[in-house]
């Protein structure tokens, strides 16, 4: 016969069971499992170093627990965090937790540095000691501090320049300089009428300019041929003919130089130069003579008369 059970014990029933189910979900939200097995320890921090709530726990980099708990130890501020072990690696209670960081982004994680010395093992409830390693962004600013030393030396030297520059900025200086920028907008006006000037120049005389390119393009064609022409020209060919004719003519004057020749002769012989000399001369005193004393070469008669003796005059070129 099967068991009957009332309204009143039914109700009961469901009752606990979701008191039951509340405990134990809140429990899941705190990060604590009401099943699980795992030890515990605890660990006690004047600074956490931002460490929270689900951080890893490790030993030698192997993911062995979690941070279950961070709570206030004392009215001093002191921190005690609780953390569960999963992994049977057994260590003594000399061990130290170290919360130590594991990358920029990442944050700290919590880890346990085991000794396996003469002290007793560890067992869940025990309080370990705690130690901090410098994170990450302590070792970049301790790099960064020569930086920092320099870059206040180079704001301190700033400053002094600014105030060098408002000493020297005077009333006649900003007035003198407000001058200057006017003129140069003047300038960039004029500059940019003369840039529209020759826009429109160019425009009116497009044409115009087509026209040259055109012709230069024409003329840079024919260059082009009579370059192909100069190349086919059979170069060693005319250096050849070249040497040859040079060669002739050196033979020519070295024949003229030997006196060779008529020109050689002439050039090298002295009595043939006195000679010409000499008939030079006189053929210039005959024609004095002739013009001075034309009787003497010619006489003219009409009816056959006998010409008288000719005499001598004193102009008469002996």
């Amino acid at each position: 016969m099967p068991l009957k059970l009332s309204r009143e014990v039914k109700t009961a029933i469901l009752v606990i069971s979701g008191i039951g189910l509340f405990i134990f979900g809140y429990n899941f939200l705190k990060n604590s499992d009401l099943l699980n097995r795992d030890r515990i320890f605890y660990v006690k921090y004047e600074n956490v170093a931002g460490l929270a709530i689900s951080t890893p726990v490790t030993i030698n980099g192997l993911i062995v627990g979690k941070v279950t708990d961070i709570d206030f130890a004392d009215k001093n501020g002191s921190l005690i965090v609780r953390f569960s072990v999963e992994n049977e690696f057994d260590f003594s209670k000399n061990s130290e937790v170290q919360i130590y960081s594991s990358g920029i982004i990442s944050g700290n994680n919590l880890g346990i540095i085991p000794k396996n010395d003469s002290a007793k093992k560890a067992v869940s409830g025990d309080t370990l000691k705690g130690v901090i390693q410098a994170g990450l962004i302590d070792g970049l600013m301790d790099k960064f501090k020569p930086l920092e030393t320099s870059l206040l030396h180079t704001l301190a030297s700033l400053d002094t320049v600014l105030v060098g520059i408002s000493d020297v900025m005077d009333e006649e200086t900003k007035n003198n300089l407000r001058s200057s920028i006017a003129n140069l907008n003047q300038t960039m006006a004029s500059f940019k009428g003369v840039s529209q000037n020759m826009n429109s120049l160019l425009n009116s005389n497009k044409d115009k300019l087509n026209n040259t390119f055109a012709n230069l393009d024409t003329t840079v064609a024919n260059f082009a041929k009579l370059s192909d022409s100069l190349a086919q020209i059979n170069m060693g060919e005319l250096v050849k003919n070249m040497e040859a004719t040079m060669g002739k003519l050196n033979s020519i004057a070295d024949g003229i130089d030997r006196g060779e020749g008529s020109i050689g002769k002439l050039l090298k012989d002295e009595e043939l130069y006195d000679n010409l000399t000499g008939a030079s001369k006189q053929l210039e005193l005959l024609l004095q003579d002739l013009k001075l004393n034309p009787k003497r070469y010619m006489h003219f008669s009409l009816f056959g008369k006998k010409p008288k003796q000719y005499e001598a005059s004193q102009d008469t070129v002996r």
